[in-house]
């Protein structure tokens, strides 16, 4: 009876040894090469392969267990070309010793002239298929190649890369200079095949037609004119996608009405400038947020289908460069605003109009409202959105609230000043 219970006891704890099993494959961080962002690239002389870029995080350079001092580089980038960038990993091991690992990879990268290609769509896919690539990895396209790219960016307050990238489209989404790209995103939207997807577009090189007009946001990246010491590196507007093909660029501006007009979407700090009412020499700097819930009605049984979308705003003023008196004058309270109202109802016309008659769709997700006006998916199909949506009657209205006039509202005349 002995002998029968200490077998029963030897084999529970043989068993248990299985639950071990997990922690036999581990590897120390200081043995995998940890890829941040993957840079897409076409092959030059050969359309059936990709040019595959990897910058690689040194987990040891800036952290606190190693004090932020270290004699290692903060990365590592190669470039190569491979059949795709699923296999790429294990070529990579020709000249990096340690294992690669898609782990904590940030960022997708692909250059402008890719993005545009035909073929674009049949290598994006890959990401989908690879189990260490998540969803809510960043997309980034850029404007020269994404080699060249990853080179030239050198920051210089943040070295660790994807530190870096983290609060530059943070900080880009708080302002609405850059669209929430992500490969999730893209994907749905993508196989939806009904809206426009906007990704980040970004650059190191500097454009000829840098624009110094007196709207200084109706540029993308590249087209920022500055002085100084710092990261070359750009990140403005928005790059176009058409079912997954790059189409065009928004601009700034462009990109932050897109926000204002998806229900979906809120930027805490769009700041903008309007002429001034009352002196045509200056503009008035103002802070642009929602002041609510976008209200988007359809009618999408009439003929043409029509769109009726009011957008709540409420408008702080930062700057009164004129000196005019607004905050204790009714009437030019009112004449601001209505000044407010009209500018951005131009640009919101114009805009939607872009849409229509270039795009043939928008990127503002109305199509997801429409969807539930059908009862069926065949019937959704039979309705064409992108068919249909060049010839929709839309007609968008804002509705504005002024708010504060700064921590001090009223001023002095210029004439008192100097009187």
């Amino acid at each position: 009876m002995n002998k029968i219970k200490a077998i029963h006891l030897l084999i529970m704890l043989l068993s248990l040894l299985f639950l071990l099993a997990g922690c036999w494959d581990q590897r120390e961080s200081e043995e995998q090469a940890y890829v941040i962002a993957i840079g897409l690239d076409k092959a030059e002389e050969d359309e059936q392969r990709v040019k595959v870029s990897y910058l690689i995080a040194n987990p040891e350079a800036g952290s606190a267990a190693q004090g932020g001092n270290t004699d290692e580089p903060p990365r590592e980038i190669i470039s190569f070309i491979a059949d795709d960038f699923v296999t790429s990993r294990n070529l990579a091991n020709v000249v990096i010793a340690k294992q690669v690992t898609y782990d904590i990879l940030k960022l997708i990268i692909v250059s402008e002239e890719f993005a545009r290609d035909e073929k674009f769509i049949r290598w994006i896919y890959d990401a989908t298929k690879e189990m260490e690539i998540r969803r809510d990895t960043k997309f980034l396209i850029t404007k020269e190649s994404t080699a060249t790219f990853l080179q030239n960016n050198q920051p210089r307050l943040e070295t660790r890369p994807h530190r870096y990238f983290d609060l530059m489209f943070e900080r880009g989404k708080e302002t609405g200079m850059l669209p929430p790209s992500d490969l999730n995103t893209f994907f749905r939207i993508t196989e939806a095949d009904a809206d426009l997807y906007l990704g980040i577009y970004g650059t190191t090189e500097k454009s000829d037609k840098t624009r110094k007009g007196t709207e200084i946001d109706q540029i993308v990246a590249g087209e920022f004119d500055y002085e100084g010491e710092t990261n070359p590196t750009q990140f403005a507007g928005s790059a176009v996608f058409k079912e997954g093909k790059m189409i065009d660029t928004l601009t700034i501006e462009e990109t932050q009405l897109a926000f204002l007009l998806n229900p979906t979407l809120d930027a805490q700090q769009i700041l903008a400038t309007f002429p001034d009412p009352f002196d045509e020499n200056y503009r008035v700097t103002t802070k642009v947020m929602l002041d609510g819930k976008v209200d988007v009605k359809m009618k999408l049984k009439k003929d043409p289908p029509q769109i009726d979308v009011i957008v709540p705003l409420l408008i702080e003023v930062l700057s009164n460069h004129s000196m005019t008196d607004y905050q204790l004058n009714p009437e030019k309270k009112v004449e601001l605003k209505n000044q407010f109202k009209k500018v951005l109802q131009e640009k919101i016309d114009a805009l939607v109009t872009k849409t229509q008659e270039e795009y043939e769709t928008e990127p503002f997700g109305w199509s997801t409202i429409a969807r539930k006006k059908f009862l069926t998916i065949p019937q959704w199909v039979e309705f064409d959105w992108m068919k249909t949506y060049p010839d929709m009657k839309i007609d968008v209205s804002v509705d504005i609230k002024l708010g504060k006039f700064g921590r001090q509202g009223d001023l002095p005349s210029f004439e008192e000043v100097r009187d």
